[in-house]
């Protein structure tokens, strides 16, 4: 259904270093486009190949116009995770890292018994959340 996401970023070099702490947990790997240029001005994580025609991934970047990137009110990008800890890791990395919380890890009974998620918001405030379905205790 998704091609990609793309959150903007003020700071790519602390972004990236947020994202990639935020991410590993959830096994997230960077993407490889082997293209300098846009390498000066966003960064992936997830699937990129065969030029793109293959992709699959969460990118942050510079704003293309120029100005200062800008949280949107009600956005959120919520990534896959394998297990509770996981949640509990890719929560804790991006605390560690400058994030904020905005909803520490456990379940919300109010949406599914198995719905378990941590939410954060990262270095320029945009919404994130780690989600784990499928289980009802701790594995």
């Amino acid at each position: 259904m998704l091609s990609y996401v793309d959150y903007g970023t003020n700071d790519l070099a602390r972004a990236i270093a947020f994202y990639t702490a935020a991410l590993t947990p959830l096994g997230m790997a960077r993407c490889v486009t082997n293209d300098p240029e846009w390498d000066k001005v966003s960064a992936g994580w997830g699937l990129y190949e065969d030029d793109g025609r293959r992709e699959l991934a969460f990118w942050i970047g510079l704003p293309f116009d120029q100005r200062k990137a800008s949280v949107g009110n009600g956005s959120m990008v919520a990534f896959q995770a394998p297990s509770w800890q996981a949640v509990d890791d890719f929560h804790a990395a991006a605390l560690a890292h400058g994030g904020i919380s905005d909803g520490a890890p456990g379940l919300r009974l109010h949406y599914s018994p198995d719905f378990y998620v941590a939410y954060v918001r990262d270095l320029d405030g945009n919404k994130l959340a780690a989600v784990c379905r499928g289980f009802t205790a701790r594995q």
